[in-house]
C-alpha cells in the first residue's frame, strides 16, 4: 500500500503529511523545497513526483510510506499498485486567497479567481468520477477546517482508513490552528 496525500494547491496537504509523520508513518520527501513563511513547517514534497507522467519507476520505494502528489498527477498512478488516497478538501475561497498571497510574495500574478474557481470545480468533479471506478484506489476525503478544529477524531478516522496503528494523539498534537491564516467564512464562498 502507498499512502497518497493529495488535494488542490494550498489545501492542507503539507499539514496532512506532518500528521502522518507525527503518527509514525514514514514520509517520502527530499526536503529540497525548504520551509518558508507560507509553509513554516515545510512542504513535504518529493521532487521526483513532478515527473510521474514520464517516470513512475520510483513508486515501489513509496510502498509503506506517505507521499504527497498534487491532484492533477493522480491520473498518472499506474493500476498495478494499491493506493490509499487522503484527499484534502478546503474552501475554494481560502485556496485562492492563499495561492494569491504566495504568488504575490514571489512577485507573480495569479490567474483570475473566477476562472480558477471554475477550473478547480471542474477538476474536482472529473477526479471524483475517475477515482470512483478505480479498483486499486481507496479514497478518504478530509476537510481542512475539521482538521484544524477537531484533529483528534480526524486522526482516528485516518488511522482506521489506513488500517494502521498510528499514534493518533501525536497526529492531533501536530496540528497548529494558528497556521490557518487564510480564513474565509463559509458564506463568502465554498
Amino acid at each position: 500500500m502507498i499512502v497518497v496525500v493529495s488535494g488542490l494547491p494550498r489545501s492542507g496537504t503539507s499539514l496532512m503529511m506532518q500528521m502522518q509523520e507525527a503518527g509514525g508513518l514514514p514520509v517520502l520527501t527530499d526536503n529540497k523545497r525548504k520551509a518558508d513563511v507560507h509553509n513554516p513547517r515545510g512542504y513535504y514534497e518529493y521532487e521526483t513526483v513532478k515527473r510521474l507522467a514520464s517516470d513512475n519507476t520510483w513508486l515501489p520505494e513509496a510502498e509503506g510510506t506517505a507521499v504527497k502528489i498534487v491532484s492533477l498527477l493522480l491520473y498518472e498512478l499506474p493500476d498495478d499498485l494499491d493506493y490509499h488516497v487522503i484527499f484534502m478538501r478546503r474552501r475554494l475561497a481560502e485556496v485562492l486567497r492563499s495561492q494569491h498571497r504566495m504568488l504575490a510574495a514571489q512577485s507573480m500574478d495569479g490567474p483570475d479567481d473566477d476562472a480558477m474557481r471554475q477550473h478547480f470545480e471542474r477538476h474536482l468533479t472529473e477526479l471524483g468520477q475517475w477515482a470512483a471506478v478505480k479498483q486499486n484506489i481507496h479514497w478518504l476525503d478530509v476537510d481542512f477546517q475539521e482538521v484544524i478544529t477537531t484533529p483528534s477524531p480526524i486522526s482516528q478516522r485516518i488511522s482506521q482508513f489506513l488500517g494502521l496503528q498510528l499514534d493518533e494523539q501525536s497526529m492531533a498534537a501536530s496540528v497548529h490552528p494558528l497556521l490557518h491564516r487564510q480564513v474565509v467564512e463559509h458564506n463568502n464562498g465554498p
